[in-house]
């Protein structure tokens, strides 16, 4: 593995009600041929916010993820990419993503995060609700699938 147009790497792309295990997933993506690694963990930050939930159509954001997967882990010459996103109820501090890649190289390793973070955020069925003292507002997230979910309610 590592090469361009191979097999998927190693690692895996997962919606997850449960507390990411961060350093697992990182000791996991260690491989004897990486001379990079790049990690990214997006938490929920104190921005005068109390908490904040977030949603997913669970199969269609699960599909998205492996389809980001597979796409970034063909493009780009890397040993193991973990993308690993929270659904439900978190607290400020908790971990809402994990992207994990190892590549022999930090060029590859650091692209190919870039592009996972960036097709997560434009395509990902993924919604954040944050919850403040006056009550709680949704942020607005990808605009495609809020656009199928609208059409999907009104031919219900």
């Amino acid at each position: 593995m590592g090469t361009p147009g191979e097999t998927p790497p190693r690692g895996r792309a997962v919606i997850t009600k449960e507390p990411i295990e961060v350093d697992r997933l990182i000791m996991g993506a260690h491989n004897p041929n990486s001379g990079a690694m790049v990690t990214f963990l997006g938490i929920v930050r104190d921005d005068g916010i109390l908490s904040i939930e977030v949603e997913a159509f669970e199969d269609v954001a699960q599909r998205d993820l492996e389809e980001i997967h597979e796409l970034v882990g063909r493009k780009y010459p890397v040993h193991c990419l973990e993308i690993i996103h929270r659904t439900g109820q978190l607290a400020i501090g908790e971990t809402i993503l994990l992207i994990v890649v190892s590549s022999s190289h930090r060029k590859e390793a650091f692209s190919a995060f870039k592009e996972a973070l960036e097709a997560i955020k434009a395509r990902a069925a993924i919604w954040k609700k944050e919850y403040t003292a006056d009550g709680g507002r949704w942020i607005k997230g990808n605009l495609a699938h809020e656009q199928q979910a609208t059409r999907e309610e009104v031919d219900s």
